[in-house]
């Protein structure tokens, strides 16, 4: 059990933090709202790569989030809590807290949650097919949309070759990524200061790098092979930060973000229609369409 100590206070701590029992309302009243900002309704919800447990996840823009936005089910899509970093130092603060409380309310309202760990939270892994606290734990899930088409739901991080091949090499990677992730606090701090938007410095730069395109590009035809090959009409992953909805073949590719760079979720309506939504830095936060699916450009297999 070792190799999930990190897992364990964080469960004592939610313990007696939590109501027993919640009203017949899923969401209590504007307490929980950071300003009583409307919330929206949805059939599905996926989110993944939040790395609770690292300074860089914006734990209080994903808390409120969840406190506004209802669903059947929701997906933790993999890297929800950061195993890695909680090895080397505890990184815990109440915002964190209030992510898993959240989490917790919609399972006690009658929410759906399944659980598809990455590779930062592996080592629940060995949880699948069990449920903890109410959240199914799997090892990837075939999700079933409102129209009727089928999604194969992982993580990916099986598809990355430095995962598979070299996992010094993703930690040492993954230190760097961290440097990147300090340099946007500073950055959003001074613009901040200036009355400007959350901008995230470490997107930019992945983005503009030629490798990481490619990296990108790579994963996301492995991805995409992969549903196909098991004659399935999508698939929804996370793992390389990037949130997107691209046709490539036959296949809808569905990539629902993070929250420690672009804080982005997929979100699925009662007729089947999937779009990324941007949630914003602000107490009364709406969110944004920043991809509808009809926009999803076709890319050759």
């Amino acid at each position: 059990m070792a190799e999930i100590s990190w897992f364990d206070p964080q469960v004592r701590g939610l313990r007696g933090k939590l109501p027993r029992k919640i009203s017949a309302d899923p969401v209590p009243p504007r307490s929980r709202h950071h300003g009583g900002g409307r919330v929206k309704r949805h059939r599905t919800i996926f989110i993944s790569d939040t790395h609770l447990g690292t300074r860089g996840c914006k734990a209080e823009m994903l808390a409120d989030f969840l406190a506004k936005n209802r669903c059947d089910t929701l997906y933790l899509v993999g890297d929800i809590v950061d195993g890695w970093r909680l090895k080397w130092k505890w990184f815990w603060p109440e915002a964190h807290a209030r992510v898993i409380g959240e989490i917790l309310h919609k399972v006690d309202a009658g929410t759906r949650v399944v659980f598809v760990p990455g590779n930062h939270d592996e080592a629940a892994r060995r949880f699948c097919g069990r449920a903890i606290l109410g959240v199914e734990v799997m090892r990837e899930a075939v999700h079933v949309g409102a129209d009727g088409r089928q999604f194969l739901v992982i993580h990916g991080d099986q598809f990355d070759g430095v995962i598979a091949y070299a996992k010094w090499l993703a930690l040492l990677g993954d230190w760097a990524y961290t440097f990147a992730l300090q340099l946007n606090g500073l950055c959003h701090f001074v613009r901040r200061q200036f009355g400007l938007k959350y901008w995230s410095l470490s997107a930019y730069l992945k983005q503009k790098v030629k490798n990481a395109v490619e990296y990108i590009c790579r994963f996301e035809d492995a991805v995409a092979r992969e549903a196909a090959s098991r004659g399935l009409d999508g698939v929804v992953c996370g793992h390389i930060h990037h949130a997107a909805i691209r046709k490539i073949g036959s296949v809808l590719y569905l990539n629902d973000g993070d929250w420690v760079e672009s804080c982005t979720a997929l979100v699925e309506d009662a007729h089947g229609n999937l779009e990324i939504l941007h949630w914003a830095a602000s107490p009364d936060a709406q969110p944004v369409v920043a991809i509808p699916e009809e926009a999803a450009v076709a890319v050759p297999a």
